[in-house]
Formats: C-alpha cells, sequence, structure tokens
C-alpha cells in the first residue's frame, strides 16, 4: 500500500467524524425545543459508519463513509408543565430523546478522532518529507 494511501484513508475518517459532530451539534441545540418543523418533538440522530474500499485495485485500503443518519426511535422525554400550551391533558410536555450527556461524550469521541486522523495525515507528511531530503543529500 502506498504511503499516499495514508491521505485518503485519514481524509475519510475525518469527513465521516465531521459528520458526526454535526450530528451531535444538532442534537444539542434541539435537546430542550419542545417542538420541531413537524410540530412533534425533535428525535436525536445517530451516525451510522460502515467501512468502504478506497480504490478497485487496492482491496486492503480501506476507509470509513457515513452510510446512514438514523433517528433514535425511544419514547420523548416527558417533563410535567401543566401551565405549558403545549401539555397534554396530563400536564405533561414530550420534549426531545436527547441525552446531553451521552452527546457530549460522543462530541468528545468525534473531536478526538478527528484529531487522531489529523495527526496520523501530518507523521505521513513528515515521512514523505524526510523522505525527500534523503534523496537530496
Amino acid at each position: 500500500m502506498s504511503l499516499f494511501r495514508v491521505f485518503d484513508i485519514a481524509g475519510s475518517a475525518m469527513t465521516a467524524q465531521s459528520m458526526r459532530l454535526n450530528v451531535v451539534a444538532s442534537n444539542l441545540a434541539n435537546a430542550e425545543s419542545a417542538t420541531s418543523s413537524s410540530g412533534q418533538p425533535y428525535r436525536a440522530k445517530q451516525v451510522v459508519f460502515s467501512a468502504t474500499q478506497m480504490t478497485q485495485n487496492q482491496p486492503q485500503a480501506v476507509g470509513v463513509r457515513v452510510s446512514a443518519v438514523s433517528e433514535d426511535m425511544s419514547p420523548p422525554r416527558l417533563v410535567y408543565d401543566p401551565k405549558n400550551p403545549l401539555a397534554d391533558q396530563n400536564g405533561y410536555i414530550a420534549m426531545p430523546n436527547v441525552n446531553v450527556i451521552e452527546e457530549m461524550t460522543n462530541m468528545i469521541s468525534a473531536s478526538r478522532s478527528y484529531q487522531t486522523s489529523a495527526d496520523m495525515m501530518n507523521t505521513a507528511k513528515t515521512l514523505l518529507q524526510r523522505t525527500l531530503a534523503l534523496g537530496q543529500a
């Protein structure tokens, strides 16, 4: 496998983690919104990754891609607030099923994975530069 293939693999990982960070940001932004554009409570979204072959002629070069962004189908949180106009006959409001602690953990994991891929690209770049410097000496 070519050292240049490292950039493709790390780039695919960075793209996938960037999408994961965007989904986490969307979940956190809507964690306390009682309704969405559909009139129903916002449903948390999760990114689904899958392995993908980077090139036809090198099957060992496998990267990552986002295969889907799925909605969490768990029931909404019920919050007791009988004075809210969105409350049902029992005084409960259906709130988004976003767990802020899980989302923050997911955000930290995604940002560290993104940083690891960036570090891998920088290491590969340094190796290539040093290899070229050997040829100049």
